[in-house]
């Protein structure tokens, strides 16, 4: 199978092309801004119209970005970055977990895993609602797995959604450096800190060695 990307997203000749393997609209424009300092042209799925879902079947954040990153560089021949995060919550025994995004089953939203997880922490005592979010993030060409990075951060879960800013569970996970949760915080602020942010941070260095051997640039 071949799959082109459209001239208009070609990037321009001093930039590599790095496909962001998500379907997530909101990752994706998070992904977008913790990028958009180097020298890398962000595609997306959407980009290859014509690629073939990869599941997600690991029983880890690792295992999932891996599969994501290999399986859609392996389609489209492009330096890809798969990503898997998602909320553990301590007295859940880490759930949501990797099920994070289908929390709340088929016809999954964020508004219906905020709900859920509501409902099943719902008489967890506050000392007892910690949590923490974790990502991680692989970096992949055409069948090789170059190497992944994670983040996490702390905080807890309260009891009813604050704030509108971010995604998933941001609106039920409280920062106590912040004072907020993560759903009362603009982008800028959330991402030095975030989970996605601290794995993203050292997958730069892991790109920039890349770049640099393959391409002779530098981040």
């Amino acid at each position: 199978m071949s799959l082109r990307v459209s001239k208009k997203n070609m990037p321009t000749p001093e930039k590599t092309r790095l496909l962001l393997a998500t379907t997530n609209l909101k990752k994706l424009k998070e992904l977008q801004d913790l990028l958009s300092d180097l020298p890398v042209q962000c595609l997306s799925l959407r980009d290859f119209p014509a690629v073939e879902t990869v599941e997600e079947t690991g029983k880890t954040f690792e295992e999932n970005a891996g599969i994501k990153a290999l399986g859609y560089a392996g389609q489209t021949g492009e330096l890809t970055l798969g990503e898997d995060s998602g909320l553990c919550c301590d007295a859940l025994d880490g759930a949501p977990g990797v099920y994070s995004a289908r929390f709340s089953g088929e016809f999954h939203s964020d508004d219906a895993n905020n709900k859920k997880l509501i409902a099943a922490m719902a008489d967890v005592p506050e000392n007892k609602r910690m949590a923490h979010y974790e990502s991680v993030i692989a970096l992949a060409e055409p069948g090789k797995l170059i190497g992944s990075d994670h983040g996490q951060v702390h905080g807890r879960i309260v009891c009813d959604p604050q704030g509108c800013e971010g995604f998933g569970y941001d609106p039920l996970f409280f920062y106590p450096p912040f004072g907020k949760t993560f759903g009362e915080v603009p982008a800028a602020m959330k991402h030095p800190v975030s989970h996605r942010g601290q794995a993203l941070r050292k997958m730069r260095q892991r790109l920039n060695a890349y770049l640099r051997e393959k391409c002779g640039k530098s981040v």
